[in-house]
């Protein structure tokens, strides 16, 4: 095993509560021994499991960064059976920017492992959770919504395909998280095996991500469902709780289509859409309109769904370049 050079302020296999940075060392001009902090808390209480709570992996993702600011606060020491790590901004170059990857190096921090100890900050980052964090972990929460690109359904997901026992532990994840959709992937529109709940789930570790929301706003649902959700997982476990919020409704059971059969644009524009996300479409049903303001007078482009699903997610920006995804569907399961 490669040594990470990621740091930490903070024991992480002391007892008690502590909050401190994980420090990423970066030598530029202005600051040659410098880091660039990652906020972190470490809360334990005698022995149990280790819930790795992360948000913030996408900067402009806002859901999990405050329900997980917000549990930080509340959780005490006395009060668990085992830890719980919290990285509410864990890519907080970008958190701090408002993007979707870091200004430092652009990184895309979830399509970043299992990382590299000497590579950018961003994999030096994602060498770290992978060597340092994940042999702590039993179980691993990673808070996403669509940024400022996208619009999604309220659902968590779960790679699948990674062993009958692994799949069995995220799927038991899944229940218990109980978004208003569980979606299984295999990653094949996203980051396949570099994300963070894919690395985790290849090393056998109970894992999900969520999308709640989008539009690099903070959507009431998917921030009410991320809190609950949490918690729900946490008191399951034995961790924290015992009062954890019910289910509203059993999660519908989905999984995502190939990438194939998305919507994606066939020329620059302005993008129309038709359906929300969560919507029921048919194959042929149209989908949406793309203008090309620069030829006024042609007509617009019409699209279409190639096959029937759910519409897990449509693009937020009206403003639209060519190759741009535009609808991402699942199939009901």
């Amino acid at each position: 095993m490669t040594k990470s050079r990621v740091w930490s302020g903070i024991d992480l296999d002391a007892q008690g509560k502590d909050a401190d940075f994980l420090r990423i060392p970066h030598s530029v001009d202005t600051s040659a021994y410098g880091w660039v902090p990652v906020p972190v808390i470490r809360i334990m209480n005698g022995t149990g499991p280790t819930a790795l709570l992360c948000a913030g992996n996408h900067g402009d993702e806002y859901e999990g960064q405050v329900a997980l600011l917000d549990l930080a606060r509340q959780i005490e020491a006395r009060d668990i059976r085992g830890r719980v790590i919290i990285l509410p901004a864990l890519n907080y170059p970008a958190v701090a920017a408002g993007r979707r990857v870091s200004p430092l190096d652009e990184g895309n921090l979830n399509r970043a492992f299992p990382g590299d100890a000497a590579g950018s900050p961003t994999e030096m980052l994602a060498h770290y959770i992978v060597e340092e964090l994940f042999p702590r972990t039993d179980l691993v929460i990673d808070l996403h919504s669509g940024g400022r690109s996208l619009e999604y359904v309220h659902c968590a997901l779960g790679h699948y395909g990674k062993g009958e026992d692994t799949d069995a532990k995220i799927r038991q994840l899944l229940d218990v998280f109980a978004a208003p959709f569980s979606i299984l992937t295999q990653g094949g529109g996203g980051g396949g095996d570099t994300t963070l709940y894919a690395a985790a789930a290849a090393r056998g570790i109970a894992a999900i991500t969520t999308e709640l929301g989008g539009g690099a706003r903070i959507d009431p649902v998917g921030r009410a469902c991320a809190d609950a959700g949490v918690r729900r997982v946490l008191a399951h476990w034995g961790i924290w709780g015992d009062d954890a919020p019910a289910s509203p409704a059993p999660s519908r059971l989905a999984r995502m289509q190939p990438r194939s059969l998305s919507v994606f644009a066939p020329h620059g524009g302005i993008f129309e859409p038709f359906v929300t996300p969560g919507s029921a479409v048919t194959a042929g049903q149209p989908a949406g309109r793309l203008y090309d303001p620069e030829r006024p007078l042609l007509p617009p482009t019409e699209l279409r769904f190639v096959t029937d699903g759910i519409v897990s997610c449509r693009r937020a920006l009206a403003h639209t370049r060519l190759g741009d995804c535009l609808f991402n569907l699942a199939e009901p399961l």
